[in-house]
């Protein structure tokens, strides 16, 4: 994350996205939000609790539980010139959306030869929370990548998600906004109004030099434990690269980590097979061969659906312990 400048405050991930929406709201009147029960209940998370309040009906659509149409309607407003922000309760129910993703919202600007833009934002809250099953758990991440005309961001911070939120929707594209239920409760500095983030670019969390471990969203605060934990031992170096956008991927900064470090672990809470770990891994394949001492290795969920009991959906999802044992397979070599 860049340096943040000053004043900032602490708060967590849930209001860090409030804070962005009410800031875009008041900064620009084209912004409307659109979304089932994000109104007076303030969304199924409350994310947009107070905003209803404050803003109104005619800026808040309170919308049926229909995501096709929904999404349908925020296109057509974003032709028209809105700017509108859909929330999709759960990421499970993304896959309702995708023909107008697929077909409008990524295509229509291509098609039009640049004389139509869709500047809209699909916020939607992915991974497993702890319980939930198998249709409110799952990162569906690799239903999105590969879709052209999009853009696919998943913050790992307050900081990121406040500042990247608010440049999504001053972005003339469609952007998928992903948040990770279990980042909603997590505490970090954020910034004010004026700080924007740019949607295209990896951070690097936090550096070093015997491997790479590159994450993305929930997977991301993880990694930065398992580095500690490797540090406090006097063990390996890990230097810790935050994806942030996963279309268009950063391959600048994942590549310049690799060619430092010339070991890559990559750690997703999407299901292992067609994952952005896997194509992160072919393109690291495609151009840093030359420097790699061992493998790449994948950290992923199971290719299994998310179990409701809370034991099983531990053992499906990636954790600590699974990282430990790459980063110790990877230093082996």
């Amino acid at each position: 994350m860049p340096e943040l400048p000053d004043p900032t405050h602490e708060t967590y991930y849930s209001a860090a996205v409030n804070e962005a929406l009410d800031e875009e709201l008041a900064r620009d009147p084209a912004v409307v939000l659109l979304g089932e029960d994000i109104g007076v209940y303030g969304g199924a998370f409350g994310v947009t609790r107070g905003l209803f309040q404050k803003y109104g009906p005619e800026r808040l659509w309170e919308t049926p539980i229909s995501e096709n149409s929904v999404v349908g309607m925020a296109v057509g407003a974003a032709t028209l010139g809105l700017r509108p922000v859909v929330e999709i309760m759960f990421m499970d129910f993304i896959a309702l959306t995708l023909d107008q993703i697929l077909n409008s919202a990524g295509k229509l600007h291509y098609m039009y030869n640049g004389q139509v833009t869709v500047p809209m934002v699909l916020r939607t809250p992915g991974g497993a929370k702890g319980g939930y099953g198998p249709s409110h758990s799952q990162m569906l991440t690799n239903l999105l990548v590969g879709i052209p005309g999009i853009k696919v961001v998943a913050p790992a911070t307050p900081a990121a998600a406040k500042a990247l939120l608010k440049s999504a929707i001053r972005d003339p594209n469609p952007v998928v906004f992903i948040e990770n239920k279990r980042l909603y409760p997590r505490r970090g500095p954020v910034s004010g109004p004026d700080f924007v983030q740019p949607l295209e670019c990896a951070e690097i969390a936090a550096p070093g030099s015997d491997l790479t471990l590159i994450a993305y969203s929930a997977m991301v605060p993880l990694a930065l434990e398992v580095k500690k934990g490797f540090a406090a031992e006097g063990g390996a170096d890990i230097e810790v690269v935050d994806l942030v956008s996963l279309q268009p991927l950063d391959t600048d900064t994942v590549f310049e980590s690799v060619r430092r470090t010339g070991r890559v672990l990559i750690v997703e809470e999407a299901c292992r097979t067609g994952g952005v770990g896997a194509e992160v891994a072919a393109r690291i394949a495609a151009e840093c061969l030359d420097v790699l001492e061992a493998p790449v290795l994948r950290v992923a969920a199971a290719d299994t659906p998310i179990p409701s009991s809370m034991d099983l959906e531990k053992i499906v999802l990636p954790g600590i312990p699974d990282i430990v044992r790459g980063v110790h397979e990877l230093m082996a070599w």
